[in-house]
């Protein structure tokens, strides 16, 4: 089957993950990957126009110059490893960089609803030789949908169970989750954004501890779960909305988390909260998308993403979930770090193929569209 390859830089602006895959007729398979870690000039960069209030074009040309050659040294390092040429490879499909997600507009003022990843196509086809395939979002936020999240699809395409619901988890910088219907069962395939998950974590971490995360979970293990704290932050509207709905920086911030703080919390016992209010959320979700479908009987949860590691977050998760069975992504061939590329990789072929991409029953659009623009070698 044709091999294609997934970039994706994900809201954690931990790295830059390369996933080579083959699709087409039959399954799809993961054939090779690799992670880049992000530079922290390029990852301060990328933060402060994440945050910015204004936007100097220079600062975010640079930005997205920078990001474009870390994302052609990912590809490169990706070939080399896996014994492939730029001739073997159909396409890139590159996610970009999100840097602001506002998919109901803002509340002060009229803007419309828009979604913006950062990215040059133009530049990573030429840098790499190779087709590229990206702007995956706005014809799904044109269309009246939420423009995320969009790996629900693929997932549906990969883990369908014929006889069981499936939940997949992914805890990247924000934790969403898919409820994907066994067969015979009248029911779409759902899923949407339940909150924060590492993007908080690791900003906390950051502003107290060396190191970009918290490895293992182990400094939040170490806290007690501050409970008054956990429900001013769960009283978030954000959490209570309806699906669909997708969100990110621009709600969950440490502004935002420094506004539900009384100053007397133990910096340990915040990391420790924040660890309990994704998992709490998260189970807020499944609630929520298992009373939306009306779904019974055997129900399996799959984690993936940066958070698939966290031991101390998983413990979390299985308090607040103990009626669900675990299924690894290894079981099914596949690892949890790369889920999120090969949806990119997919999403590429999909295109290509003038496939849709969206399920409008995720992202709320009005219906299926052909998802990104195509960028010549």
């Amino acid at each position: 089957m044709p091999l294609f390859v997934g970039l994706m830089s994900g809201t954690s602006l931990d790295g830059i993950d390369a996933a080579l895959v083959r699709c087409g007729e039959g399954p799809v398979t993961l054939v090779d990957a690799v992670g880049l870690p992000m530079p922290d000039t390029l990852r301060s960069q990328l933060l402060a126009l994440c945050q910015a209030q204004s936007v100097d074009v220079a600062r975010l040309a640079s930005a997205e110059t920078a990001f474009c050659q870390l994302q052609a040294k990912a590809v490169a390092h990706l070939l080399v490893k896996s014994g492939t040429g730029p001739e073997d490879i159909v396409a890139i499909g590159s996610h970009g960089q999100t840097i602001e997600h506002a998919p109901y507009g803002y509340d002060d003022d009229s803007a419309a609803a828009f979604t913006w990843q950062l990215d040059n196509p133009s530049l990573l086809a030429e840098l790499t030789g190779c087709r590229v395939v990206a702007d995956f979002r706005r014809r799904d936020l044109a269309a009246g949908g939420q423009a995320a999240p969009l790996a629900p699809a693929f997932h549906a395409a990969l883990f369908s169970d014929p006889q069981a619901w499936r939940l997949i988890l992914n805890l990247g910088g924000f934790a969403n989750l898919t409820l994907l219907p066994p067969d015979g069962v009248d029911a779409s395939v759902i899923g949407f954004d339940t909150g924060p998950a590492n993007a908080l974590l690791d900003a906390w971490h950051l502003r107290h501890r060396p190191g970009n995360y918290d490895a293992d979970g182990a400094w939040a293990a170490s806290g007690r779960v501050d409970q008054p704290l956990l429900e001013r932050l769960l009283g978030e509207p954000f959490f209570h909305r309806p699906p669909p709905k997708s969100t990110g920086r621009e709600v969950f911030h440490l502004d935002w988390l420094a506004s539900h703080l009384t100053g007397s919390e133990a910096p340990e016992d915040v990391q420790a909260t924040l660890a309990e209010l994704t998992a709490a959320s998260v189970a807020l979700g499944v609630e929520q998308a298992i009373r939306y479908q009306g779904a019974s009987g055997p129900m399996y949860l799959t984690p993936c993403g940066g958070g698939a590691h966290n031991r101390d977050l998983l413990d979390r998760l299985g308090r607040r979930l103990p009626g669900l069975g675990l299924m690894h992504c290894e079981d099914i061939g596949w690892s949890p770090d790369w889920l999120e590329a090969g949806a990119f990789a997919w999403l590429a072929w999909r295109r290509l193929e003038s496939q849709p991409g969206n399920l409008p029953s995720v992202t709320g659009a009005r219906g299926p569209r052909v998802l990104g623009g195509v960028y010549s070698a």
